[in-house]
């Protein structure tokens, strides 16, 4: 097997929402889940929260691949609820629900998070979109994640999907991370020397009695606690298809260029985890809708410039894993925005017609109903 195959796998997470109110379903109906499982077995599982569910692709050698088994997933789960009055949406929170009213799946890992960090795992009313790629190799794979740290925040600014929180425009893209940020090991990984370098850190706080295993390291990229892969964390919920696709084959691709450099006995430069988690806050506060930090030249950089360069950069790999036109629609993303200024827009344009503040959120949750679905 090769150190690297780089298969994907795609895993995101749906909000729940009664059909009538818009609102969230914080305790759904029997017999939905045991449906979503007997159609899609392993595939869908529950979450933190009862109003959630989570589904994964297969691993997959194509973003085209992943592409159809993700719609496939969509499709089903979107069927599924609404045979019981409920829709899903794929943004990683929803523009008005609270948090204090939602019910925790019961399940003992789950009472155990809760037990752990509890009020900051209960306001954890967010959904996330988390990319597997195969490093079978354990040194390769924290290589990997020390390098691919810089081009995280790029990821982020592409898949912002979270601007409203309990009724409220917070002014940022992705608030979702202000909410995972409250919890313990997150945020950008450490650098680590090698694999069993890695091993001795997660070694000296499980035996400290600080965590069960790595699978509670919650960084924007980590080690996979379950398979063989490199795990990327940081990306919104990406409400179209073709957007979470992108961001996917990204990933990917800049993988394999971050190998083709290992190739050529050459490496991308590990800049300051300060600079790098300035941009995750630029990307965190406004998408792509400003610049970021080019830690090469120094200056500012509109995102639309640093995805043309990320293109070129990666196509040579997007060529090899035939991904070109999935690595492009980057450039539709930077041009015409994420869901963060789609639902920003339907928000003022219902208001402007005279919707009051409620109607203008649901009609919020029914764009992102309509576009969790477009095209699968």
């Amino acid at each position: 097997m090769n150190a690297a195959s780089l298969t994907i796998g795609i895993e995101e997470e749906y909000l729940l929402v009664d059909r009538e109110t818009r609102d969230l379903v914080a305790s759904p109906a029997p017999g939905l889940h045991e449906a979503m499982n007997a159609a899609l077995g392993g595939q869908v599982t529950r979450e933190f929260l009862q109003c959630q569910v989570e589904v994964g692709s297969a691993p997959m050698r194509t973003a085209a691949e992943a592409r159809a088994d993700l719609a496939r997933l969509r499709r089903t789960v979107s069927d599924v609820a609404e045979g019981y009055g409920y829709a899903i949406i794929a943004a990683s929170t929803h523009p008005f629900a609270r948090w204090r009213e939602q019910m925790q799946t019961r399940k003992e890992r789950y009472d155990g998070v809760h037990a752990d960090l509890a009020q900051t795992a209960r306001r954890m009313l967010i959904s996330g979109c988390h990319v597997h790629a195969a490093v079978e190799d354990g040194d390769m794979r924290v290589d990997l994640m020390n390098q691919v740290a810089y081009f995280l925040p790029h990821l982020l600014a592409l898949s912002c999907s979270s601007p409203f929180w309990e009724g409220e425009d917070t002014g940022l893209s992705s608030y979702r991370l202000t909410v995972m940020d409250a919890l313990p090991r997150t945020g950008l990984p450490d650098a680590m020397p090698s694999w069993s370098e890695y091993e001795r850190f997660v070694g000296t706080l499980v035996d400290a009695g600080c965590l069960e295993d790595s699978s509670k390291i919650w960084w924007d990229v980590r080690p996979s606690s379950k398979f063989p892969t490199l795990e990327m964390r940081i990306a919104d919920v990406c409400t179209r298809l073709d957007d979470a696709v992108c961001i996917a084959a990204l990933y990917q691709c800049l993988l394999s260029f971050l190998l083709r450099l290992r190739a050529q006995n050459q490496r991308w430069r590990l800049y300051p985890p300060t600079l790098i988690a300035e941009n995750r806050w630029r990307a965190q506060r406004y998408g792509a809708t400003r610049p970021l930090l080019d830690l090469g030249t120094g200056g500012m950089t509109p995102v639309a410039d640093l995805v043309e360069e990320l293109v070129e950069l990666v196509r040579p790999d997007a060529e090899r894993l035939g991904c070109v036109a999935e690595v492009e629609h980057a450039r539709v993303i930077a041009r015409d925005g994420t869901s963060a200024e789609r639902q920003r827009s339907i928000h003022a344009a219902a208001r402007e017609a005279g919707a009051d503040e409620a109607a203008a959120l649901r009609a919020v949750v029914d764009h992102l109903v309509a576009e969790t679905v477009d095209g699968v």
